[in-house]
């Protein structure tokens, strides 16, 4: 195997630029939030005098908050850095910056409430509701805002973190993947460390092979690594691993442990130590609660309401087809649903009447899979059909689906019988819930997405479902539908 000599001088200033920008980052958000606190509390001051459901005869606002203000702003900016939430590991990703930013703003609260009480202080009831109901959404929606633009800079190559994985080689590629995947999470992958027994150059992807695992500290100042990630067979015994944590800590190297799982949702993942040892617990998948009371009755519920706002539309579209060709206005197709029942699929006619009958000879000629099957520039869409699929206006008819328990709002793509016979074990598991109108894959991309990448968001929606992912993919559909990406 063979180690290979440092990276050029002028490759390791941009992740060290990298580091000393981020390095700002808390004491940006600190400023941010005493900016935003304080516009909260102007905004109080001003709602207490000029609102008329407050007792404006009492005076003396400003005068009392001018004294109990700054105790309020300095009380809160101390409660979000105890709460850790000025901690560099939590930006970036993952819900627990905005768990501690709430909660640091809901014990605030508490702690004014409390104070004002004991001493007897005679703050204003209504500017004490306004500034924390105003003040907490505006704290959060500014960590939101600085995440958005911090992941728009790492899609750009910006603010990135050099970083190199340890493990076996299908490890690495494993880890590999997914950070290649989301890039918005900011780590450039320059490299990987397989054990000694393994003597490849590079891994299946093309990842080049920088060293062995117990090499990590030297190869990680040789390369100018910020972070190693430590996969799947990368050290031979606990003992080794401490010793290699404690070099990579004098050289300000952060460590990453990578469980060999993927596609498991935070909420399903817990770390418990026993005697010293962090075991990493998983609870099992939630597609049972999908098929829950809950799920159902927010599907009754949605369809209902959505039938009745599209019912203008639904007339139009109706109009506009028959008046097109004269032929049928719905499209009624056998689909497989949850447990493999078959149910009529109903869509707004896009197609020449005999679109089937041509639909074998199309995928022998695109060479394309019978899964997910679609080609652009179809020749059997019509054209009102054309603008129906870019706006996927075409699906509304199974709001009616939804209705009658066929389908959800929310779940994986319904596929025919032929497409169903072609499942895999894993790919069986989109059974276990109702298909739905809109989905992961549709909000990610849609039919731009590959084969491998649709079914991945498929089965991460089965394993890890939830009735806030739900309203999230639902709310992102509208932009994606907007967009028109990937909609042929």
């Amino acid at each position: 195997m063979t180690l290979l000599s440092g990276l050029p001088a002028q490759a390791v200033p941009a992740s060290a630029h990298a580091r000393r920008t981020l390095g700002f980052l808390p004491l940006t958000l600190l400023a941010l939030d005493v900016a935003l606190i304080s516009v909260a509390g102007t905004i109080a001051v001003l709602g207490r005098e000029e609102l008329s459901i407050f007792d404006v005869s009492a005076g003396g606002i400003r005068e009392s908050v001018g004294m109990v203000g700054p105790v309020m702003l300095l009380g809160w900016v101390a409660a979000i850095a105890v709460l850790g939430g000025y901690r560099q590991e939590v930006f970036g990703a993952g819900t627990d910056e905005y768990k501690r930013v709430l909660n640091a703003g809901l014990v605030a609260t508490g702690l004014t409430a409390v104070g004002c009480y004991v001493a007897q202080y005679p703050l204003s009831r209504g500017f004490f509701l306004l500034a924390y109901a105003i003040g907490v959404p505006l704290v959060l929606i500014g960590r939101y805002t600085v995440r958005k633009m911090l992941h728009a800079a790492r899609r750009r190559g910006a603010l990135t973190r050099r970083v190199l994985i340890a493990g076996t080689r299908s490890h690495v590629d494993d880890v590999a993947r997914v950070l290649g995947r989301e890039r918005w999470l900011g780590y450039d992958v320059i490299g990987a460390l397989t054990p000694e027994w393994d003597l490849g150059e590079e891994t299946s992807t093309g990842l080049p092979v920088l060293g062995n695992t117990t090499d990590a500290p030297e190869v990680a100042q040789d390369q100018g690594a910020d972070i190693i990630f430590f996969a799947g067979g990368s050290a031979g015994s606990a003992t080794v691993m401490r010793s290699m944590f404690w070099t990579l800590e004098k050289q300000q190297v952060g460590v990453v442990v990578a469980p060999s799982v993927t596609d498991i949702s935070s909420e399903r993942v817990g770390i418990r130590p026993v005697g010293g040892l962090p075991l990493i617990h998983i609870d099992p998948p939630t597609w049972s609660d999908a098929s829950r009371w809950g799920k159902r009755l927010f599907d009754v519920l949605g369809s209902l309401g959505l039938i009745l706002a599209f019912s203008p539309l639904l007339v139009f579209v109706a109009l506009r087809i028959r008046l097109h060709d004269g032929g049928p206005l719905l499209f009624s197709h056998p689909r497989i649903g949850r447990h493999g029942e078959e149910f009529s699929c109903l869509k707004f006619r896009t197609m020449v009447p005999d679109a089937d009958r041509l639909i074998a000879d199309m995928q022998t000629e695109s060479g394309a899979s019978a899964l997910l099957f679609k080609v652009k520039g179809d020749p059997r869409i019509t054209r009102p059909g054309r603008w129906l699929r870019r706006f996927s206006v075409d699906e509304v008819p199974q709001l009616f689906n939804v209705l009658r328990g066929d389908m959800s709002l929310v779940g994986p793509r319904p596929q025919v019988a032929k497409e169903v016979a072609l499942y895999d074990h894993a790919m069986s598991r989109r059974l276990h819930v109702r298909p739905g109108m809109t989905g992961l894959w549709q909000v990610s991309g849609r039919s731009d997405l590959t084969l491998e990448e649709a079914v991945r968001l498929d089965l991460y929606y089965v394993d890890n479902w939830s009735m806030l992912q739900d309203v999230s993919i639902l709310a992102r559909t509208a932009r994606a539908v907007l967009g028109s990406r990937g909609a042929y």
